[in-house]
Formats: C-alpha cells, sequence, structure tokens
C-alpha cells in the first residue's frame, strides 16, 4: 500500500480454480467436523482457515486490493455446495464473501487498511443500527452492542452499523472497525446454526475516523461511484437475501439426499394387491414434492444471482430479489418438514442424519432477511408504483 493509504498495485495471479470447485473439498472438510461445531458452537479454526483459502472473503473484493470481483452466481454455487456439508460453515462462507462487498463503498483510504495485508481479511457484520455514534474531530466515538455477529470470534475486522444525527435527522451509517477496538461476549446457545458462533460484539466509546465510514442508504441502494465493477454497484437489498438462504438450498439438498438413501430399501417393488403400495405412494409423494420445492427454490435464487450479476436492477426487479429469496426459504423449510417427518421417529434421535440439518434449516430460515410479509410489502409496493407510471 502506499503511504498514503490510498492505494497499490498487485500483480494479476495465475487463474486459480472455480470457487465452486474449491468449495467441494471445504464442503468435505466442514461435514467431517460438523458435529463437533453444532456441539462446541462454533467453527473448527481449520474449517474458518479453509473458507478463506477457498477464495470466499475475497470473493466480492475489488481487484485494486487483489480481489476476485466475482459474481453472485458463482457464490450462490459455491455457498450451497458448502451447505450441503455445514450449514454453519457455509453460512459463515457466505457473510465472509458479503460483507467485504459492502465495505467496498467505504473510502479508499479505509478499503486500503482493512485490505493492507491482503484479499483474505475476514471481515463481520453487524448490520441493525443497534449502536450510536457522535461527532468528533475528523470522524465519530462510537457505542454499542450487536448481538448474532456470525464468526466473530475469528474476525479480522467488522462493519457495524449504529445510528448518527446528521442536519436534525438520524442517519445510519456502517463503521469499519479492526479486531482491537471491539470486545466479543459469549452469547451464542441456540436450537440450530450453532456452528456459526454469532456472539456479542461491543463497543465503548471508540474513535473511527471519517474514511472508515459510510452511510447505509448507499450501501442499500449500491451508491458505489468508485466501485468499478458491477457486483459493488449491486443494491443490497435487491441480493442481501442470497447470503442467508444459499446455505439452506445446500442444507435441505442434503436432507434430500440422505432421506432417498433411507427410503430406497423401504419402499417395496411389489404390485398386485400389496398393501404396501399405499405406503410406497406417500414416500413417493414426499420424495417428488420435497424435490420439487428445492428445485423450485433454487431456481428462484438463481435467477436473483443472474440479475444481479447483468447490473440492470430497476426498484422492481430488486424488490422482486427480496421476495424470491424469501420464497425460496418457505420451499426449502417446506420441504425439510415433510422430510423430517417421514422419516419417523427415528429422524428425531439426536445425532441422527435428519435432526441438525432439520434444526438447522428451520433456525435459518426464521432470519429477519428471508422473511416473507415485508418482502412481499416492498415487492408489492413496487409493482403498484411501475403500474401508476404506465
Amino acid at each position: 500500500m502506499s503511504d498514503d493509504g490510498q492505494t497499490r498495485a498487485v500483480m494479476a495471479p495465475t487463474a486459480p480454480p472455480a470457487l465452486a470447485e474449491r468449495a467441494r473439498d471445504l464442503a468435505s472438510l466442514a461435514g467431517k467436523h460438523a458435529a463437533d461445531a453444532d456441539r462446541e458452537r462454533r467453527l473448527h479454526p481449520d474449517v474458518v482457515r479453509s473458507v478463506a483459502d477457498a477464495g470466499f472473503g475475497r470473493h466480492f473484493v475489488p481487484a485494486r486490493w487483489g480481489g476476485a470481483e466475482g459474481t453472485f452466481a458463482d457464490l450462490l454455487t459455491a455457498v450451497a455446495r458448502v451447505g450441503e456439508g455445514c450449514t454453519s460453515a457455509a453460512w459463515v462462507a457466505a457473510l465472509a464473501a458479503t460483507v467485504p462487498r459492502m465495505a467496498a463503498h467505504l473510502p479508499r483510504q479505509g478499503q486500503g487498511e482493512i485490505w493492507s495485508d491482503g484479499p483474505d481479511t475476514l471481515l463481520v457484520g453487524a448490520l441493525m443500527p443497534l449502536g450510536r455514534a457522535e461527532r468528533a474531530a475528523g470522524g465519530w466515538r462510537l457505542t454499542g452492542t450487536w448481538s448474532y455477529v456470525s464468526g466473530v470470534d475469528f474476525s479480522d475486522w467488522a462493519l457495524v452499523c449504529a445510528r448518527t444525527t446528521e442536519n436534525g435527522a438520524e442517519v445510519p451509517r456502517y463503521f469499519a472497525l479492526p479486531r482491537e477496538a471491539y470486545a466479543i461476549r459469549d452469547t451464542w446457545f441456540t436450537v440450530g446454526m450453532r456452528g456459526t458462533g454469532s456472539n456479542t460484539l461491543s463497543v465503548d466509546d471508540v474513535y473511527v475516523p471519517d474514511h472508515r465510514v459510510c452511510t447505509r442508504a448507499a450501501v442499500l441502494d449500491g451508491e458505489c461511484p468508485d466501485g468499478p465493477a458491477t457486483c459493488t454497484r449491486v443494491p443490497l437489498k435487491a441480493v442481501n437475501g442470497l447470503s442467508f438462504a444459499a446455505p439452506v438450498l445446500g442444507a435441505t439438498r442434503a436432507l434430500l439426499a440422505e432421506w432417498t438413501r433411507w427410503a430406497a430399501p423401504r419402499i417395496s417393488a411389489a404390485g398386485g394387491g400389496d398393501p404396501r403400495l399405499a405406503e410406497n405412494a406417500l414416500r413417493h409423494g414426499v420424495l417428488a414434492r420435497a424435490a420439487g420445492e428445492v428445485d423450485g427454490a433454487e431456481l428462484l435464487l438463481a435467477r436473483t444471482a443472474r440479475a444481479a450479476d447483468a447490473g440492470t436492477l430497476d426498484p422492481l426487479v430488486t424488490a422482486r430479489g427480496g421476495r424470491d429469496c424469501a420464497l425460496a426459504a418457505e420451499l426449502l423449510l417446506a420441504a425439510a418438514d415433510q422430510l423430517f417427518r417421514a422419516a419417523g421417529t427415528s429422524a428425531q434421535v439426536e445425532g441422527s442424519p435428519f435432526e441438525r440439518g432439520w434444526r438447522d434449516v428451520s433456525a435459518a430460515v426464521s432470519h429477519l432477511v428471508l422473511r416473507f410479509e415485508p418482502a412481499a410489502t416492498a415487492y408489492a409496493q413496487a409493482v403498484l408504483a411501475a403500474q401508476r407510471e404506465t
């Protein structure tokens, strides 16, 4: 990095394997540690290192800092693949990619500080405006507490959101903080998604210079004139659901594959008047419906990713992205629920192939970003606004 922290030369690297290809190895490793992560409420350190080695952290980082400036379609494929091995690892991998894309809206000097050691910095996010910041010379004094910060125990930097006042109006802003600026409390005790280690981050009257601050509105709307890549300028509200639905897609695929293995020897090949045919039909229906719901969810998420990569997001397409991610989450939950029920009492036994996956899916889809009602309201308003303009 240059002395003024503005930019640094990056040599063009040899093209690495595709992110989805590297994610296959991460899925295998994370799957081996998934039970331990669930029990210990955090990922194994080797899994966290592999998230970085696979390239998730650098996926959306600007090329000027050595990043990949990748696509949403590639990220969706890779995260879902990791989710087939461990939902929590996929969740952390998705956010490891997504939060740096938001940090790319910071002034260039702030970006240079975050990625001064390379593009694989683990940057975590606390994205609801739960803190408060007051103006100070050349920056802000920040205080706040943020719960549910996934992967925070392994973080190098954090991007947190706080309320500020500007011309008498409240303006939420994002603040980038190095690890030494915040404390972590062990508070993550949950039914599902235990391995994400989503503990509490707190800050007490920390000074943050202006070059490590940007408005929340700029990120939500994709206002990033300094960001040359399409991926940086995509409005957060168009793609935010992808980061949270993609791990669920992978987890539900894994449940479907496990249920299919479980059901195969139990489905009779008998014909005629065999009374087991009714049971066969029930299981056929479960398999077909769950597979269709997973396919439908994948199609919705893939369309959202393609629209973001195309970079042509009008208000209606932006709102449709939020709707589709929330609807996909509902489809995946429906599939997971019926697979879990159809596997019988044995599926409820702790340590069964179904139990942890079902808990993870159920917990993940409760995330605020994946709730259908607010997404439906935003979509309906966009449709009606477009109607009025015609």
